[in-house]
């Protein structure tokens, strides 16, 4: 395991050393998210925000690492025992690294895993967060616009591999059917 850690740490150092360029932006946008899984299959969309910084770190020509600090508000709108729908907001500061692949100069795609830290939870207006596990784990999928080469878009979704109510389990079979974040994001992007 440690071998595997430090030829992965190598291979990030060695690839950042011969980076042909770097640039830095901020971004923000829009976030439509719920919860898939659990007993949250009938939950509905909620709309938030995202907002934070990147650094586009061209790998090759073509190839870019792009890691993220976004804070990102998601959630879902769920019934409680047939009452009306109840929000459900989640504030997270997430950290996505990302592949970049160029396909033509303005038009990329883009995978990779995230990370998201809670930090905070609430029902209607009530603290949740106990009720909520404090990481996250997703993996995001998604397209990108250049309209210059400082200003772009970029809708990318993200589907969320953790269960992220507070509870364990051992059965695999309720891990998979645990509730997991889903989010859809539109995002205007400004590198400097």
């Amino acid at each position: 395991m440690k071998k595997i850690i430090l030829s992965m740490l190598a291979i990030l150092v060695f690839g950042f050393a011969n980076a042909q360029k770097t640039r830095f932006g901020v971004k923000g946008g829009l976030n439509v998210s719920s919860f898939a899984g659990g007993d949250y299959y009938d939950s509905k969309s909620l709309i938030g925000f995202h907002v934070g910084g990147f650094a586009e770190i061209k790998v090759i020509e073509r190839l870019a690492i792009q890691p993220e600090l976004l804070f990102s508000t998601q959630g879902a709108k769920l019934e409680y025992f047939g009452d009306s729908d109840v929000d459900n907001k989640l504030n997270y500061l997430n950290v996505p690294v990302l592949a970049k692949f160029f396909i033509t100069k303005e038009f990329t795609v883009e995978a990779g895993p995230q990370i998201g830290f809670l930090l905070s939870a609430k029902y209607d207006s009530e603290d949740a967060k106990d009720d909520f596990k404090s990481v996250d784990f997703g993996f995001n999928f998604g397209v990108g616009y250049s309209f210059t080469d400082n200003l772009g878009v970029n809708l990318r979704y993200t589907v969320g591999l953790a269960n992220i109510a507070d509870y364990e389990t051992d059965n695999v079979e309720d891990f998979l059917d645990s509730p997991k974040n889903s989010n859809l994001a539109l995002s205007l992007a400004y590198k400097f």
